[in-house]
């Protein structure tokens, strides 16, 4: 389970909020209840949209005040203007989408840059699990039974870096967190992210 932060915010999404410049334009795809939002508009100022799946979402969020629409991430960022944001998060999503590739491309063509998080597969107790037990390995990260899960496009960070390559983008920054949302002591694009990080956490930029 994620640990909190001060100020309740979990510690993924505090390092998230980190990123952002104060006073900027965000988007936040995926925002569920809306906490990063509500965080970044109290403490940084930003003028903050999000876009949410789930009507629940949708609802606790805009009883915060927040300006929160339902809307699918694979149908509809297609749907925003070019260059509508300074940053746009997609935090625990990438791997519930149908179309990744079309996601991440529209991420960074609405927004200047683009914020990523998401479970890595290729952490060794994954590859533990499916080598010595023989089924689809379920942790703390990646919580779900084959036949229930909500992540249909499962990707190591080395998949997720190289789909960067091959469409163009920048990582400006990587950094691996363990299953808490904390920080690891090592390069979130090396060879020890892909094979000890629980999760990894990617600026992007356009080249």
């Amino acid at each position: 389970m994620m640990v909190i932060a001060n100020g309740n915010l979990r510690v993924d999404l505090k390092l998230i909020a980190d990123m952002v410049e104060p006073g900027s334009r965000v988007l936040d795809v995926g925002c569920s209840d809306g906490s990063l939002l509500s965080w970044l508009g109290r403490h940084k100022n930003v003028d903050g949209r999000g876009i949410e799946l789930s009507m629940s979402g949708v609802s606790a969020a805009v009883s915060q005040g927040l300006s929160v629409i339902q809307g699918d991430a694979d149908t509809d960022l297609k749907d925003y203007p070019t260059g509508a944001f300074d940053t746009v998060i997609l935090s625990q999503t990438l791997q519930a989408t149908y179309a990744p590739r079309d996601v991440l491309a529209n991420m960074l063509r609405i927004g200047r840059r683009a914020i990523v998080s998401f479970p890595n597969f290729g952490h060794w107790r994954v590859r533990v699990g499916l080598a010595l037990g023989g089924r689809m390995p379920v942790t703390d990260t990646l919580a779900y039974e084959w036949y229930d899960t909500p992540n249909i496009h499962f990707c190591t960070i080395r998949d997720f870096l190289v789909l960067c390559r091959d469409l163009g983008i920048t990582v400006e920054k990587g950094i691996a967190l363990d299953r808490e949302g904390r920080v690891l002591p090592f390069d979130g694009q090396g060879v020890l992210a892909n094979l000890l990080a629980d999760q990894g956490l990617f600026v992007l930029s356009r080249s």
